[in-house]
C-alpha cells in the first residue's frame, strides 16, 4: 500500500511552481494596491498559498486570515511535494487558517511541525520569524454550510408542484437514486455505478422499480485524463442500460449537462435517496442541498429522501450518523446502502431527515463567515465591536428551527410558518465590509 507520483511529474515540477508564485505575486500586488492600514484580508484555497507571506513581508502588521476549501493530505503524502516547505512557510504568516474538519487541521498541524520544524501547540502554530521574533498562527475549524433560503424560495415558487409531477410522471413510479457532480475523478461516479451495477444483479426484483439519475457537470473538458474519464463512464453506463434495461425503460438516467435550477431543485425534492461517494471532498455541498429541499413546503409534498454518503466527505464528519455512511472503495458496501435506503422505514427516513435538516439550518454559509471573521478578530486582537449587526435570512431560518426543534422536545410541537426577510439597500451589509457578527440565536444554540 504506497502512494507514489509519476516520476513524469518532477521534470515539470519546477517550471509549474515558478508559474504558481508569480500567480501569487500577482494576486499580492492587486491586494497592496487598495490595502488600507485596518483593513482585513481573507484568503482562500491552495491556489494561493505563497499570499499571506508575500503580504506579512510588505505590511507586517496586516490581519490575514486564511482558509482551506480542499482537504489538507496527511504528512505522508504532502511530504512528496517538491515545494513542501514553502507553500506551508507561505501559508503560516497568516493570522488563522481555517479547515473543514479537525482532520484536516491535524494534517496540517503535523507536515508544519515535521517539515519546518514549527511548535505545535492547541489550536496553534508558533514559528521564527527572519528577524527572529516569535509568530503564532492560530488554526480553527469552521466548516460551511449553504444558504438554505434559496431553495426553500425556490421550492415554494408556483412552477416547482408542475415540475415535480412532470419527474413523478416520467420516472413512472419507480423509486429514484440521485446523483449530482461535477465529471471529476474525486466524485466518485463510477464507483457508485459500479455499486448500482451489483444492486440489480444481486436484487432482479429492483430492476424494474429503481432508476438512477446521473447529473455529471462537465469539468476540465481540454484535459485528456476527463476526456478519459468521460469516455469510460459512457462505456459503464452503456453496459449496464444494455444487459438491466428494456425497451421504454433504461436503468440509469446519464446527463453530461447542468440543468436549470429549479429543476435540479425538484430532483433533489422527488429523490428517495441521494447518493454521493466521493474518493476526497473538502466538504461536498450537494448533500446539504438534498437535506434542504427535502424538507416540507407547502406546494410540494412528499415523504423525505435518504442521504448516501461517502465517509470521505468532509460532511460526512458534520452530519454525525443521519447519513447512511459508506466507504466509495468498497462495491458492496455502497450496493447494500442502496438497497438499505431503498427499502428504510418511513419513520427512520424522517428521523434522519429531520436532524439533518437541524444541522443544515443553523450551520449555513453565513454563520461559517461569521464564525471565521470573528475568529480571526480574535487572532489579532482587534475588538468584536469592528463587525456590524446584520440581520439575514438565515437568522429567520436558524430561529424557526430552534423554535420548532425546542416544542418538540418539550412534547409542545406546532406548526412553524417560515417568513423571509431581506434588508434594504440601505442595509450596513451593501458596504465593502460584508463581514458580520454573529447573531445571539447562533451564539446560544449548540448543534
Amino acid at each position: 500500500m504506497h502512494v507514489l507520483r509519476p516520476v513524469e511529474a518532477i521534470t515539470t515540477a519546477d517550471e509549474q511552481f515558478e508559474a504558481y508564485k508569480l500567480a501569487n505575486e500577482a494576486f499580492a500586488e492587486a491586494v497592496l494596491a487598495c490595502y488600507e492600514d485596518g483593513d482585513i484580508v481573507w484568503v482562500h484555497d491552495y491556489h494561493l498559498m505563497l499570499l499571506p507571506h508575500l503580504l506579512r513581508s510588505k505590511k507586517p502588521d496586516m490581519k490575514i486570515g486564511f482558509f482551506f476549501h480542499t482537504p489538507f493530505p496527511s504528512f505522508e503524502i504532502y511530504r512528496m511535494l517538491p515545494a513542501r516547505h514553502d507553500l506551508l512557510q507561505g501559508v503560516l504568516a497568516a493570522n488563522l487558517i481555517g479547515f473543514h474538519t479537525h482532520d484536516y487541521s491535524r494534517h496540517f498541524q503535523k507536515s508544519c511541525m515535521r517539515i519546518l520544524g514549527a511548535k505545535g501547540e492547541y489550536e496553534a502554530l508558533v514559528v521564527k520569524r527572519p528577524d527572529g521574533r516569535s509568530f503564532t498562527a492560530r488554526l480553527g475549524t469552521f466548516p460551511i454550510g449553504i444558504d438554505p433560503n434559496k431553495f426553500l424560495k425556490t421550492l415554494e415558487q408556483a412552477n416547482m408542484a408542475s415540475i415535480v409531477a412532470e419527474y413523478k410522471r416520467e420516472f413512472k413510479g419507480r423509486k429514484v437514486l440521485l446523483g449530482i457532480d461535477r465529471l471529476d475523478y474525486i466524485k466518485g461516479i463510477q464507483h457508485k455505478l459500479y455499486a448500482f451495477e451489483q444492486l440489480l444483479a444481486k436484487y432482479p426484483a429492483l430492476r424494474s422499480e429503481v432508476v438512477f439519475v446521473q447529473i455529471a457537470v462537465p469539468s476540465r473538458t481540454d484535459v485528456v485524463e476527463y476526456q478519459k474519464l468521460k469516455s469510460t463512464t459512457h462505456e459503464l453506463v452503456g453496459r449496464v442500460n444494455g444487459i438491466y434495461g428494456g425497451v421504454g425503460h433504461a436503468p440509469i438516467h446519464y446527463l453530461d449537462q447542468s440543468i436549470p435550477f429549479d429543476r435540479m431543485c425538484a430532483l433533489y425534492r422527488v429523490a428517495d435517496a441521494m447518493v454521493i461517494t466521493s474518493v476526497r471532498d473538502g466538504m461536498n455541498l450537494v448533500a446539504y442541498e438534498f437535506i434542504a429541499c427535502q424538507a416540507k413546503t407547502e406546494n410540494v409534498s412528499g415523504a423525505p429522501g435518504t442521504l448516501i454518503l461517502s465517509e470521505f466527505a468532509g460532511a460526512a464528519q458534520s452530519l454525525g450518523d443521519a447519513p447512511l455512511l459508506v466507504n466509495p472503495w468498497s462495491v458492496s458496501e455502497v450496493c447494500e446502502a442502496l438497497h438499505q435506503a431503498l427499502t428504510m422505514p418511513l419513520a427512520e427516513r424522517v428521523r434522519r431527515q429531520e436532524h439533518m435538516n437541524k444541522y443544515v439550518c443553523t450551520q449555513t454559509a453565513q454563520r461559517w463567515a461569521r464564525d471565521y471573521i470573528k475568529g480571526l478578530l480574535t487572532a489579532t486582537q482587534t475588538p468584536l465591536s469592528w463587525l456590524k449587526e446584520v440581520h439575514t435570512a438565515d437568522d429567520d431560518i436558524a430561529a424557526a428551527t430552534a423554535k420548532a426543534t425546542a416544542e418538540k422536545d418539550t412534547g409542545s410541537a406546532k406548526a412553524v410558518t417560515i417568513s423571509f426577510k431581506y434588508g434594504s439597500k440601505d442595509s450596513p451589509v451593501a458596504s465593502r465590509d460584508v463581514f458580520v457578527r454573529q447573531s445571539s440565536v447562533l451564539n446560544n444554540l449548540q448543534i
